[in-house]
């Protein structure tokens, strides 16, 4: 007997689950970065970036290291997490 309840999320009800509480940090290219930082900021060619996301995907940070990015992560009060 199969007692497990299967529940659909639609795209935007994902987008909206952890927002405020959960984070993810994945490696960004500078394009990427100064496409972010609307040309505030130059960054080297040859840079390694981090970007902090909430968990609708809204960027929130961006850091040298992966931990300077889990770092902001706790500074705004944000639980990273793994996304596979």
């Amino acid at each position: 007997m199969n007692t497990k309840k299967t529940v659909e999320l639609s795209p935007q009800d994902l987008a909206l689950l952890g927002e405020g509480a959960l984070g993810y940090i994945r490696e960004i290219e500078v394009q990427e970065a100064q496409r972010l930082l609307g040309g505030q900021a130059s960054v080297a060619p040859n840079s390694k970036l981090f970007c902090l996301y909430n968990a609708d995907g809204t960027p929130v940070s961006i850091s040298g290291s992966r931990e300077a990015a889990l770092g902001s992560a706790f500074e705004h009060e944000l639980m990273p997490m793994s996304v596979h």
